[in-house]
C-alpha cells in the first residue's frame, strides 16, 4: 500500500484510482525515457536541441517543431524579411524542422520571425522556443531576437538552502517593484529592492511575471513565450543578473511558472502555430478555458510533456531559479477546472471528473525538477484540497514541496467583510490557519497579490478605507487607523507564526501599502499611478507604514530564532470565543491574542507548560504603533494548580489589553 493512504485511512476506499493514476506516471515515465537510460533530465533537454543556437564552426542552426506545416521559412533582419529559399526549414521527419545558416547570417540583436505555411493557409509566427522576444514600441508588433552577447553572462554566486529556517517568500512583480510611474527593471529591483528584501528579514523571493506576455496587465498568467523572459523589464542577462546578486544575499529566487494554459495571442504565441489549434492545446470543447479564455494544453501527447518538462528544466539551468510556484494546479486537475465545484469529500477527488494526463504531467515536473537539482522548491497553487499534492512521488502523491493554504486569505476577507469584530472567534481563527493535512508541508499567508487587485482590498485597506490617505501620521489617531493597524498586526502574526512550512507576503503588504493593483489600460488612461510599489510611505519617518514594518521584520526575527520553527508542533493552549482570546505555543514560545475590540484583561490566565516567562515581542509596544500598555521588565511565574500539577502546567497570568498579541519566551 501506498504511504499516502497508510497515513490517511480514510483514502483506502479510493486506493484503486491512487495506485492507477501513480501506475500511469511510473509507465510514462518509462516510455519517455527509454532512449535516455531512464533519465528523465537527458528527456527534458529540448531546449537545446529547439529554438536558435550557434554550432561548431560558428554556424547557425534553427529546429521548430511544426508537424501541420508544410513550409517554413526564416525572416528576418538580414534578408529584408522577404521569403528566401535560403533561409527555408527543411524537414526532418516526425514534424521537426531544421535550417543551417552561415555564421554571418545573424547577430546578436537580430530580429527574425518564421513564416509557416500549412494546407490552406500561412502565417508569421514567434519561434515556440524562442528565449527573448521584443515589442516594438511604434508598432506594438513582436518579435524573437537573436540573444548571443560577446561575453556571455557567468554565475559567480552559489545557490543558497534554507537551512534550519522555514521558507519566508517575498512575492514581487518586477514592473511594479518601482516607485516611479513606469515599468520598473531588472536592474533596478536588484539595486534597490534586494537589499530591502534581505533587510527585512525574507530568505526567498518569489517573482511573478517572469515568461513573457504581451498583455502587462495579466500580471504575467497569459504567457505566448515560454523560453523567453519578459523583455519589458530587460534583457537575459539582466535576470541573471538579479537571480545572482539575490543568491549572494542568501536569497532564495522561485518563479512562478505557469503550464496550466496558455495565451490565445496566434501571432506572437502558440495558438494554431502550425495552422491547427490541436498541436499543443485541445480540440473542442476542450481547448478554451471557460474562465480564462485561454488555451488548454493536452498534458497526453508526448511532444507536449517534451516542451513543458524541457521548460521547467531550461529555468533551473538557464538561469539557476531555485524552484517554482505552479499556478493554476487546482484548473490542471479537473476536467471542468473546479469551477463551480464544492469539495466536501474525499469521492469529489476520486468521482472521475479527474484530468489523468495533467496529474501524470504535474508528477513528471516534480521528479524531474528534483533530479535536475534536487533543493529545488516546488509549491502547488491549489485550492480544491486534493490530497497527496504535497507528498513524495514515491509515497503516492504529486511531488510537491509545499501547498498554498489558500483557505487563510479567503478567511481574513471574510471575516473582515461579514463579521462585526465582537462576533470574531478564536476558535474558528485557530480551525482556519491550523487546518490542514499532516503529512503536507504548506504556505501560509494572509494575502497574496490576489487581494490587491482592482476589484478587491488588501486587509489594510478594508481595515481603514478612506481614513488612510489622512491620518496615517504617527502623531494623529483616529479609531478606524487604531483598529486597523492593531488587528493587521495580529492577523500577519498568528498566520505567520502557525506555519507548518513557510509563509508568503506580497510586497508592500508587509507595511500596509495603500490601495489597489490597476495595471495601465484605456479605462485609466494607461496610467502607471497604481502599477507601483510606494516605499517611501514606510520609510519616511513620520507615518505608521513604518512602524507596521517594524513588526512585520520583528516577526520574522523572532521566527527565524528558533531553529526549524515549522517542525516545532502547535500546540493549542486557550481558545476562549466569549474571551476572544487564543493562546499557543511553539516550543518555548506562547502566543497569546486578545481580539475583543473593547475588553481589557487583567491577571488573565491561560494553562501554559510551568516555568518563567519574559515577553520577546509585543504588538501593542510604541516601536511597532501602540500604547505601551505592558511592562515588558514583569517576569511572568506561571501559578501553580494541583489539578495540573502531572501534566506540568500552570496558570500564566497576564494583562491582555484590546486587539493586542503578546509573545513569550520560557527560560531554560
Amino acid at each position: 500500500m501506498l504511504r499516502l493512504i497508510e497515513n490517511d485511512p480514510w483514502l483506502e476506499p479510493y486506493e484503486s484510482p491512487i495506485q492507477g493514476r501513480y501506475e500511469y506516471a511510473k509507465w510514462k515515465l518509462r516510455e519517455l525515457t527509454k532512449e535516455t537510460n531512464g533519465s528523465l533530465s537527458d528527456f527534458a533537454d529540448g531546449y537545446l536541441y529547439y529554438g536558435l543556437h550557434r554550432i561548431e564552426g560558428g554556424e547557425w542552426v534553427l529546429r521548430e517543431w511544426a508537424p501541420n506545416a508544410t513550409a517554413i521559412y526564416l525572416l528576418c533582419d538580414g534578408n529584408g524579411w522577404a521569403k528566401d529559399e535560403a533561409y527555408r526549414l527543411s524537414a526532418l521527419g516526425n514534424g521537426s524542422w531544421e535550417v543551417r545558416l552561415p555564421a554571418d547570417t545573424l547577430a546578436h540583436g537580430t530580429h527574425y520571425k518564421l513564416l509557416v505555411e500549412w494546407e490552406g493557409g500561412s502565417g508569421l509566427r514567434i519561434p515556440a522556443w524562442a528565449d527573448y522576444v521584443v515589442q516594438d514600441p511604434e508598432t506594438h508588433l513582436f518579435s524573437a531576437v537573436v540573444w548571443d552577447p560577446e561575453r556571455p553572462f557567468t554565475f559567480r554566486s552559489k545557490r543558497p538552502t534554507l537551512g534550519h529556517e522555514p521558507l519566508l517568500i517575498y512575492e514581487c512583480h518586477i514592473g511594479m517593484a518601482t516607485e516611479e510611474e513606469k515599468v520598473g527593471t531588472y536592474r533596478e529591483f536588484m539595486e534597490n529592492v534586494l537589499p530591502m528584501v534581505k533587510e527585512k528579514g525574507y530568505n526567498a523571493l518569489q517573482i511573478m511575471a517572469i515568461m513573457e506576455h504581451p498583455y502587462y496587465g495579466s500580471f504575467g498568467y497569459q504567457v505566448t513565450n515560454f523560453f523567453a523572459p519578459s523583455s519589458r523589464f530587460g534583457t537575459p542577462d539582466d535576470l541573471r543578473a538579479l537571480i545572482d546578486e539575490a543568491h549572494r544575499l542568501g536569497l532564495l529566487v522561485i518563479m512562478d511558472i505557469v503550464h496550466s494554459h496558455a495565451a490565445r495571442n496566434e501571432e506572437e504565441g502558440l495558438a494554431r502555430f502550425d495552422g491547427t489549434y490541436t498541436q499543443y492545446f485541445h480540440g473542442g470543447e476542450r481547448m478554451l478555458h471557460p474562465a480564462w479564455n485561454s488555451m488548454c494544453f493536452d498534458y497526453g501527447k508526448n511532444e507536449v510533456l517534451h516542451f513543458l518538462l524541457s521548460n521547467c528544466k531550461y529555468w533551473l539551468e538557464s538561469f539557476h531559479f531555485d524552484g517554482f510556484r505552479f499556478d493554476g494546479v487546482t484548473s490542471m486537475l479537473y476536467l471542468n477546472h473546479g469551477l463551480g465545484q464544492a469539495f466536501c469529500t474525499y469521492s469529489d477527488y476520486y468521482n472521475g471528473g479527474q484530468d489523468g494526463d495533467a496529474i501524470m504531467y504535474l508528477t513528471l515536473a516534480n521528479q524531474l525538477i528534483h533530479e535536475v537539482y534536487p533543493d529545488a522548491i516546488t509549491i502547488a497553487e491549489e485550492v480544491s484540497g486534493m490530497p497527496g499534492i504535497g507528498v513524495p512521488v514515491k509515497d503516492g502523491g504529486y511531488g510537491f514541496d509545499y501547498r498554498l493554504q489558500m483557505n487563510i486569505p479567503d478567511y481574513w476577507i471574510k471575516i473582515i467583510k461579514e463579521r462585526r469584530d465582537e462576533e470574531w472567534t478564536p476558535g474558528s481563527i485557530w480551525w482556519e490557519t491550523t487546518n490542514r493535512r499532516s503529512d503536507e508541508k504548506s504556505i501560509s499567508y494572509a494575502e497574496s497579490h490576489d487581494q490587491a487587485l482592482v476589484g478587491d482590498k488588501t486587509i489594510i485597506f478594508r481595515l481603514i478605507d478612506a481614513e488612510m490617505y489622512d491620518y496615517m501620521d504617527r502623531a494623529h489617531h483616529t479609531e478606524a487607523v487604531d483598529r486597523g493597524t492593531a488587528l493587521h498586526k495580529m492577523i500577519r502574526l498568528v498566520t505567520c507564526t502557525t506555519m507548518n512550512g513557510g509563509y508568503l507576503n506580497f510586497m508592500g503588504n508587509e507595511f500596509g501599502h495603500p490601495e489597489w493593483i490597476d495595471f495601465p489600460r484605456e479605462g485609466n488612461g494607461w496610467s502607471y499611478k497604481y502599477a507601483r510599489r510606494q516605499w517611501s510611505l514606510a520609510t519616511n519617518g513620520f507615518l505608521k507604514y513604518g512602524l507596521l514594518e517594524d513588526f512585520d521584520e520583528a516577526m520574522l526575527k523572532l521566527v527565524k530564532s528558533v531553529p526549524d520553527f515549522e517542525r516545532v508542533p502547535v500546540i493549542k493552549l486557550w481558545d476562549q470565543d466569549q474571551d476572544q482570546v487564543l493562546a499557543y505555543s511553539r516550543g518555548d514560545l506562547v502566543f497569546v491574542y486578545n481580539f475583543s475590540p473593547t475588553r481589557a484583561f487583567t491577571d488573565y490566565g491561560i494553562l501554559a507548560p510551568s516555568g518563567k516567562y519574559t515577553v520577546v515581542l509585543d504588538s501593542d509596544d510604541p516601536r511597532f504603533g501602540g500604547y505601551d500598555r505592558q511592562d515588558h521588565s514583569v517576569a511572568h511565574l506561571t501559578q501553580y494548580d494541583p489539578h495540573f500539577m502531572e501534566d506540568g502546567k500552570g496558570w500564566l497570568k497576564l494583562y491582555l489589553p484590546p486587539r493586542t498579541a503578546l509573545v513569550l519566551k520560557k527560560s531554560k
